[in-house]
């Protein structure tokens, strides 16, 4: 692939690196602080969610079968490893993708 780059400036091409390092930088922090949020409210539901049904066994109410719900588990945690495949190309090709990753890690650290 050959870039043309006759008739365009150094000061157009800078500007449009650090336009796309920028926003893609924002927009990772954001996402990143935002996702590190969410997980944490899902693990406070999931563990109550737990301790409610570890509850509900003991007093008599049900009877959790421990070898089902490992199967479920498993294949939960599979079937969504599988689903976030598609996104890693598209984040990977953006031109702003390794200032966005930096942007989510940090925003993942701060949230």
């Amino acid at each position: 692939m050959i870039i043309n780059l006759h008739g365009i400036g150094m000061e157009e091409i800078f500007t449009q690196v650090i336009y796309q390092l920028g926003s893609g930088g924002a927009l990772g922090f954001i996402v990143g602080y935002s996702v590190k949020k969410v997980a944490k409210i899902l693990a406070v539901i999931a563990g109550l969610f737990t301790l409610a049904l570890i509850l509900l066994q003991y007093i008599g109410f049900i009877n959790i079968h421990y070898d089902k719900l490992l199967k479920i588990v498993n294949d939960f945690m599979k079937n969504l490893g599988q689903s976030s495949d598609w996104i890693t190309p598209i984040i990977a090709n953006l031109p702003f993708g390794g200032s966005f990753i930096v942007g989510a890690a940090l925003g993942f650290k701060m949230g």
